[in-house]
C-alpha cells in the first residue's frame, strides 16, 4: 500500500470540502460548512495496478488577509488547487496558492479544479480559458471528480 498525503487548497467557499465528500463518500450537500483548520479523510484506491491510500487534507480556505499556514503543506506529494467558476477572483488566486505550496514542496505535483461547472451556462463554457492540468468539476453533479483525483495520483505515483 502506497500512502500519499494530498491537499486541497483554495479560497473560502470554492467547494474543497464538497469535492472531497463526493470523492470519498459519494455524497453531496448544499449546506455550507466552513472548514476550520484541517480535516483529514482517507480513501483507498487502485490506480494502474498499484494500491494507494490517500490522506486527503481539507484545509481551511484562504482570504486576502488570512493565508493558509504553510506548516500544513509539509510532506504533501500533491495538491488540488480549487477555484469557483462563478467567482473569477478565486481563479486568479490559484497561482499564489501554487507558489506557496511549491515553496514548501518543490517536487510535488498540482492539478487545478475549476469547480461548480454545473452553475455555468453550457454556452459560456467555451469562453473559459482552461490551462493544462485543469479540470472542470462539479461536486454536486459528480462531474470529473474521480478523474481529478486519479489524475493527480497517476502523476505522484512512484
Amino acid at each position: 500500500m502506497i500512502r500519499k498525503k494530498i491537499l486541497l487548497l483554495g479560497d473560502f467557499h470554492v467547494g474543497k470540502t464538497s469535492l472531497i465528500r463526493r470523492y470519498v463518500d459519494n455524497a453531496f450537500s448544499d449546506d455550507y460548512l466552513t472548514t476550520i483548520g484541517v480535516k483529514i479523510s482517507k480513501k483507498a484506491l487502485k490506480v494502474d495496478g498499484l494500491d494507494f491510500e490517500l490522506l486527503i487534507w481539507d484545509i481551511e480556505g484562504a482570504t486576502p488577509v488570512k493565508k493558509i499556514p504553510t506548516h500544513y503543506f509539509a510532506g504533501a506529494a500533491g495538491a488540488i488547487l480549487v477555484a469557483d467558476l462563478t467567482r473569477p477572483e478565486t481563479i486568479k488566486g490559484l497561482d499564489e496558492h501554487a507558489l506557496r505550496f511549491h515553496a514548501v514542496n518543490p517536487k510535488s505535483v498540482c492539478v487545478r479544479a475549476y469547480n461548480k461547472v454545473d452553475l455555468i451556462p453550457e454556452e459560456s463554457l467555451g469562453s473559459i480559458d482552461i490551462p493544462p492540468d485543469t479540470f472542470l468539476t462539479s461536486a454536486k453533479d459528480d462531474i470529473n471528480v474521480s478523474l481529478l483525483f486519479e489524475t493527480l495520483v497517476r502523476r505522484i505515483a512512484p
